[in-house]
């Protein structure tokens, strides 16, 4: 009797490990901004969603916002009418964490252009979408399919210029605008390593 409890819990905790697959649907969540709007993915159904695993205090993330690449592609995908969802899984007892009000803060001084910066710093969403890097990246197709996960682009330096490295999600949205196949829909993500609770 309990090989088989432990057989079940095993097979479930497999099951829930696999919940982020390209090619199935992606996890729905309820989530709150740092503006105290609930967010559902669900209402999103009909557009493209691109989700981006985020912590201010990463240099790989820095690097990014430093050399404007990431603001320049999430303006891009808007004015294309792309759903732009930051994750901050960044737990409250490390440094890392920001208040709300810091987040705010932190969003005006990037120049972000995205849709909602969702607190998930319970880590509900990162373990749902196992987030391992920041950035982690994720490309929804307007069927709600996940369609690209992995590292923003081919770079995995630092210090590089994202401005020239090839950029996998704007690559994976254009391909959905132009009814294409997506050449790349999976690439291991590099960066800080997320910085859960637990």
């Amino acid at each position: 009797m309990k090989t088989a409890i432990a057989l079940l819990a095993a097979l479930v905790l497999a099951s829930a490990a696999q919940a982020v697959e390209v090619g199935k649907p992606a996890p729905d969540f309820t989530a709150t901004d740092i503006n105290g709007q609930t967010i559902h993915l669900s209402d999103y159904k009909g557009k493209i969603v691109v989700i981006e695993s985020y912590n201010q205090g990463c240099p790989y993330c820095h690097n990014q916002y430093k050399t404007g690449a990431m603001q320049a592609l999430q303006r891009e995908l808007a004015a294309k009418g792309v759903v732009w969802l930051l994750v901050d899984s960044v737990n409250k007892h490390n440094f890392s964490y920001l208040t709300p009000e810091q987040a705010k803060a932190d969003m005006a001084k990037e120049n972000m252009d995205i849709t909602a910066w969702i607190d998930d710093s319970s880590g509900t969403i990162g373990h749902l979408y196992d987030m391992k890097t920041t950035p982690d990246m994720y490309v929804i197709n307007k069927d709600g399919i996940l369609v690209y996960q992995g590292a923003i682009d081919n770079e995995p330096d630092p210090f590089h210029n994202p401005l020239t490295a090839n950029n996998y999600v704007r690559d994976a949205v254009n391909a959905l605008l132009t009814d294409k196949t997506l050449a790349v829909t999976e690439t291991k993500p590099y960066g800080c390593s997320v910085k859960y609770a637990d």
